[in-house]
């Protein structure tokens, strides 16, 4: 018997049953486009989570106040104040390979232009702060040294404060009123949309680290130094030093914990970065049960089918077939209904993932890999699970087989 008789012959017997052949590849269905939408959800949240940690800045390192133990971060009574500007200076002075180095304080007031007013994050920064955050002024500038040192009162909005205070008019060169200061907008910055956390990446004003300071929030500390470290293989030897520099500066004796906390990005993203690996694993193990299910129910319907076509098969051996057509006949029917299940679980997984991205907040990313392996493990339990059924039907006596009502 021809190959492609068999398929023919195959595609008929589940055309002449078209509810039963739908329901038995039901599960197929579904265990392809559940595997295809857990795992293009798994990958969107390692996509989101590694965008926002890039979003920071590349081979970062974060000086924060607040020492660490094995319970977290705790803070020691006045710690919060002890990180400096001089740190930040000394940082920058005297420890190698480092790129760029920025103090910020940040602090949530109401901005207010004309009859309009919006409630934004207003952020203390220096010059260098531009390239840590990988920011890009699209009309105006950026603060520098000079608004530094001087203590202006200058200003960069974000896009969304930008339109939510002047609408389509240009900002540059207008005055607004931050906790009831003038400050005059020299620069607005380009859209960056939203982080991973959902958290508007546009929504801040930033003014000199000294302004923000001593005009609006009266402190003398920072609350967090942006360090970028030249290349990743000398994130750790940095790290190091900053530690050991500022227990200097702080004269924190041997033994005593440290009144700061050092955090490496780059260990975040590869740990963050393994722990979605991990999940989304975990939630393409969860979806893929169904196939297996999947597969059962094909074993289940090709014992019927044998069973029913008994006569059928009594007929073809008296005719001369042996048992490799019968065989062959058999697994094609079986493989017929995991090659249609996966096409058609491949077109609803995407689908589905495409809807998902497209009327939900959570991010999708589609890559072929799911698609070719879970599409390929459909074929194969069908091979897989119509075996049993194929060999029952291949060893049938003749006789037995054609006295079977």
């Amino acid at each position: 018997m021809l190959f492609s008789e068999s398929i023919a012959i195959a595609i008929t017997a589940l055309l002449s049953n078209k509810m039963r052949s739908i329901l038995t590849m039901l599960g197929i269905i579904i265990g392809v486009g559940a595997v295809i939408v857990m795992i293009s959800i798994g990958f969107g949240v390692r996509e989101n989570v590694t965008s926002s940690i890039a979003s920071l800045g590349s081979n970062m390192l974060i000086v924060s106040p607040g020492s660490t133990n094995n319970g977290g971060v705790r803070s020691a009574a006045g710690s919060s104040q002890k990180l400096k500007y001089e740190d930040a200076v000394a940082i920058k002075n005297k420890i190698k390979n480092i790129d760029y180095v920025s103090p910020t304080v940040n602090s949530s007031y109401q901005i207010v232009y004309g009859n309009e007013n919006w409630n934004s994050s207003v952020y203390g920064v220096t010059p260098e702060y531009l390239k840590i955050r990988s920011l890009t002024v699209e009309s105006g500038s950026f603060i520098t040294d000079s608004d530094l040192n001087s203590r202006n009162r200058v200003a960069v909005i974000g896009p969304t404060v930008a339109s939510n205070l002047f609408g389509t008019a240009n900002p540059v060169g207008k005055n607004i009123r931050v906790h009831n200061q003038p400050f005059k907008v020299i620069g607005v910055l380009q859209e960056k949309g939203q982080s991973s956390m959902g958290t508007d990446q546009d929504d801040m004003v930033i003014v000199p680290l000294t302004t923000a300071q001593e005009r609006l929030m009266g402190i003398t500390y920072v609350r967090s130094i942006n360090i970028q470290v030249s290349s990743s293989d000398k994130i750790d030897a940095v790290q190091s030093q900053v530690e050991t520099l500022l227990r200097q500066n702080h004269h924190i004796a041997t033994g005593k914990d440290n009144d700061f906390t050092v955090r490496n990005l780059t260990s975040l993203m590869e740990t963050m970065t393994s722990t979605t690996t991990m999940l989304t694993i975990f939630l393409g193990s969860i979806a893929a049960i169904s196939l297996l299910v999947g597969g059962i129910g094909i074993m289940n319907i090709m014992m019927v089918s044998v069973t029913e076509r008994t006569r059928e098969i009594g007929i073809r051996k008296a005719l001369g077939a042996t048992f490799q057509n019968i065989m062959t006949q058999f697994l094609i029917e079986s493989v017929v209904i995991g090659v249609i299940g996966g096409l058609l679980g491949v077109t609803i997984g995407v689908g589905c993932s495409l809807a998902i991205a497209k009327f939900t907040s959570l991010n999708t990313v589609i890559t072929a890999a799911p698609i070719i392996i879970s599409f390929a493990f459909s074929v194969g339990i069908g091979l897989f699970f119509g075996i049993y059924p194929a060999k029952k039907a291949a060893r049938l006596d003749p006789i037995d087989a054609l006295r079977y009502e």
